[in-house]
């Protein structure tokens, strides 16, 4: 999943059916993982073909969470270690993650992607500590170990269970005062079926369903600037 165009489906009553049906199915993730395994291992590819406007979504992302790094204390969060969740090729790591924090993990179901990320991100790869190869819905961060878990255009290849399900585990994942930070594309309403990749999206409603059934609460909400139009809105959670 990645940035997208918005749906063009005429009824958001419909659509939101055939999404919650592809959920249900056990072709979700295997449709989805086939999906990418032909995508190029580019920024471009890891953006849907919108790699231009990578320094716009990364300054975007370091507006919304630099000032809870350089906050008085007690409220700061620390900057030791953070993790990138459905991590691609390393393009968050790179630009986002390893300037601010000292150490990175990465988080990624498609190994090709896992594989070509240490040449992407280039001599700061030293500083990140494991590669996990594995999709969200099976893995389980090291308790209280993250001062940040980030979370960026992957959710929605997950069914609203193993979301829930997911980020319970991260709560369990963060050190003391971490943060988990979200930033997805939403949907006016409902949730809107992507059956090319195999991914949903869901409007800030579900968001927020799915955010209280895993016990997490809203600390800040922020929206992405000066994307260009005809994508669906992105936003961004910080979650305690």
């Amino acid at each position: 999943m990645s940035v997208k165009p918005k749906s063009t489906m005429a009824d958001p009553i419909e659509n939101c059916f055939e999404a919650r049906n592809a959920m249900k199915r056990e072709s979700f993730y295997t449709d989805a993982a086939e999906y990418w395994s032909k995508v190029p291992q580019t920024v471009d590819g890891m953006l849907g073909g919108f790699g231009s406007i990578s320094g716009i979504d990364i300054q975007g992302s370091l507006t919304f969470l630099k000032p809870f790094l350089t906050a008085p204390w007690p409220e700061r969060v620390q900057s030791r270690r953070a993790l990138d969740c459905g991590a691609g090729i390393g393009r968050i790591s790179k630009h986002l993650l390893l300037p601010l924090f000292q150490n990175v993990d990465l988080v990624e179901q498609n190994k090709q992607f896992l594989d070509e990320a240490p040449n992407y991100i280039g001599l700061s790869a030293e500083r990140v500590e494991h590669y996990y190869n594995r999709g969200l819905q099976d893995f389980t961060p090291q308790p209280k170990h993250y001062d940040v878990i980030w979370i960026q255009w992957v959710l929605g290849h997950l069914t609203d269970e193993h979301l829930i399900s997911f980020l319970k585990r991260c709560k369990t994942g963060l050190a003391d005062d971490g943060l988990i930070c979200i930033k997805e594309n939403i949907s006016h309403e409902g949730v809107v079926l992507d059956d090319v990749d195999s991914s949903v999206t869901r409007s800030s409603e579900e968001f927020r369903k799915l955010i209280n059934a895993a016990g997490l609460k809203v600390v800040k909400i922020g929206n992405q600037k000066n994307f260009p139009m005809g994508l669906f809105k992105v936003k961004m959670y910080a979650l305690r």
